[in-house]
């Protein structure tokens, strides 16, 4: 006899605390989970210290210029790394409301989950439990520490694991997203696994950066972008064709570029937490050539 859903046991192919064999991959891939294996960079760290959610994505809405304005040189730093802070997580509560509804027996899926920020804001939310996939072993093994830290590691566990390929349960989820992770992969494989994960009329939402195909090819920007970080922007129409070949109809799709230009001209303004592609941004999202762009859609 089948389960019901409150009775499902939430078990894992591999337990949470151990490092799974990752699947075969690219030497592309490779060279990604070499990237953020390394990566170590304080734009993420110390927002994230703050309050140990870490977030490997950008912020939206407006920002508090009092800030920036700030004279003591010391307080105007940790000003303004804890406005970021709160913009980044301003991001992660949009996309965490786009998951629902949802109830404590769910589970979520957070492919591409970085240091985990986004999992926890999830589960904080509504008591769901969280799988979060990650090709970066360092990544893996850090997320688990801070839900260990958190005393929510039964409940939010990460894997060591390529996300077009996870080996986790099909139809078990009933949400799943990217954010800020999508641009890594070629999109057919990436859908073709949330379809499979995803149970049917269960939410998948992807936050990400594309570029504007009406502005044509990628622009100078765009390109720069991807040497940046190692990524391969897709154009935007792609995602939609991608998504229709893969059983996964937008219910809702929202451009949040005027949205995120603040955080990066903020962002600019802090000297202790510039990478060097800050203006690269600016331009890329006021010439046009580039969006930031969150789409909601439901597994058929």
């Amino acid at each position: 006899m089948r389960q019901t859903p409150h009775e499902e046991p939430y078990l894992t192919t591999v337990p949470a605390t151990t490092t799974a064999a990752v699947p075969t991959q690219s030497t592309y891939q490779n060279r990604v989970a070499d990237y953020w294996n390394a990566e170590e960079n304080p734009v993420n760290l110390e927002l994230g210290r703050l309050d140990d959610l870490y977030h490997h994505h950008y912020g939206v809405g407006a920002v508090d210029w009092t800030v920036a304005e700030e004279s003591d040189p010391l307080r105007r730093q940790d000003r303004i790394t804890a406005e970021l802070h709160r913009l980044e997580h301003a991001q992660a509560e949009i996309l965490a409301g786009r998951l629902g509804p949802l109830t404590p027996a769910d589970r979520v899926f957070d492919a591409g989950c970085g240091r985990g920020g986004g999992s926890v804001v999830a589960h904080l939310r509504y008591g769901c439990r969280t799988d979060g996939v990650t090709i970066s072993a360092k990544q893996a093994a850090f997320a688990n520490e801070q839900a260990r830290k958190r005393g929510i590691d039964d409940l939010v566990r990460y894997h060591h694991r390529n996300m077009l390929d996870t080996g986790l349960e099909t139809g078990a989820y009933a949400a799943s997203w990217n954010n800020e992770s999508s641009m890594y992969v070629e999109l057919d494989q990436l859908f073709a696994e949330h379809a499979r994960l995803l149970r049917r009329g269960g939410r998948y939402v992807v936050i990400t950066g594309c570029y504007n195909d009406t502005y044509g090819q990628a622009s100078r920007e765009v390109s720069l972008i991807n040497a940046h970080y190692i990524c391969d922007i897709h154009p935007r129409s792609a995602y939609f064709r991608a998504m229709a070949r893969n059983r996964l109809v937008p219910v809702h799709v929202e451009d949040l570029t005027e949205a995120t230009i603040p955080y990066w001209d903020l962002r600019r303004q802090a000297p202790h937490l510039v990478t060097g592609i800050e203006e690269t941004f600016l331009s890329a999202y006021r010439n046009g050539s580039f969006q930031y762009l969150m789409i909601v859609a439901d597994r058929v």
